[in-house]
């Protein structure tokens, strides 16, 4: 259960310790969570103070409300920099979004309900995405004029291939949660108002395991997803797997199997 001392306060988004996951939710229910700069510094300011708390294994981002996030919010966004504010669009912080999330500890997306533009972008190189039965998801960025970002040009292709990842960009069309899950854009479907649980319990389980392990093979997946140099990868690994062999981890695991 979540304590009164577990809540940091924020404008656009709510935190919350449960037990060893936090729990973020975009909380701009009136707007159906519309992005926003602040959103996105609350954002990674929430999830470095998730990443540096040890007593915090992984974490699960969702939306309040019917929505996830319906992309940028059209008036705080596109129209301000059509008016002439070029900083609408930037984020309130200098952190690159890509590189905090495949850094830190799992995170877990709930997608509750509508995941548009940026709401989806931004949550592509996430651990996991659950979807909710129900859930519309889509990059319909061409639709506004515009091209995708957040290197969801690499990451969508990722996730369902080249073939889904053109028709979903060139067409901007808007699917369902089970046809995004039959593509590989989302993991999951989970029942219309189970995406946080259904999350929750992936989150609990990656927490579950050893931190340093959890970011090496983050990081090695991040490096070698689109990587065509078969050695370097090994060279990558075997890096990473000789730290492993020497840290109190896998000493730990070791004796724990032999002590069976």
């Amino acid at each position: 259960m979540t304590s009164g001392d577990d809540v940091v306060p924020y404008e656009q988004i709510r935190y919350e310790v449960r037990d060893d996951v936090v729990v973020i939710t975009l909380d701009r229910p009136d707007r159906l969570n519309a992005w926003t700069p602040r959103m996105s510094a609350e954002l990674t300011d929430a999830i470095e103070r998730a990443d540096a708390d040890p007593a915090v294994g992984a974490v699960v981002v969702t939306g309040e409300g019917k929505g996830f996030c319906a992309g940028a919010d059209i008036e705080a966004v596109f129209e301000a920099q059509i008016q002439g504010d070029s900083s609408a669009g930037v984020p309130a912080t200098s952190k690159d979004w890509i590189e905090l999330v495949r850094t830190t500890k799992p995170i877990v997306a709930a997608v509750n309900g509508a995941a548009i533009g940026i709401g989806l972008t931004m949550i592509l190189p996430f651990d996991r995405i659950v979807a909710a039965d129900g859930a519309k998801l889509s990059v319909r960025f061409v639709k506004m004029g515009l091209v995708p970002e957040l290197a969801s040009s690499t990451f969508l292709p990722l996730r369902c291939g080249w073939g889904a990842a053109n028709d979903l960009m060139l067409s901007g069309r808007t699917i369902l949660a089970d046809e995004a899950v039959r593509l590989g854009l989302a993991d999951e479907l989970a029942p219309a108002g189970g995406a946080l649980d259904v999350a929750i319990g992936h989150a609990r389980e990656y927490a579950a395991n050893p931190t340093p392990q959890l970011r090496w093979i983050k990081e090695l997946l991040t490096q070698n997803a689109s990587e065509t140099d078969t050695h370097l990868v090994q060279k990558r690994e075997a890096k990473r797997l000789f730290e492993a062999y020497a840290s109190e981890e896998h000493k730990v695991a070791v004796a724990a199997y032999l002590s069976r």
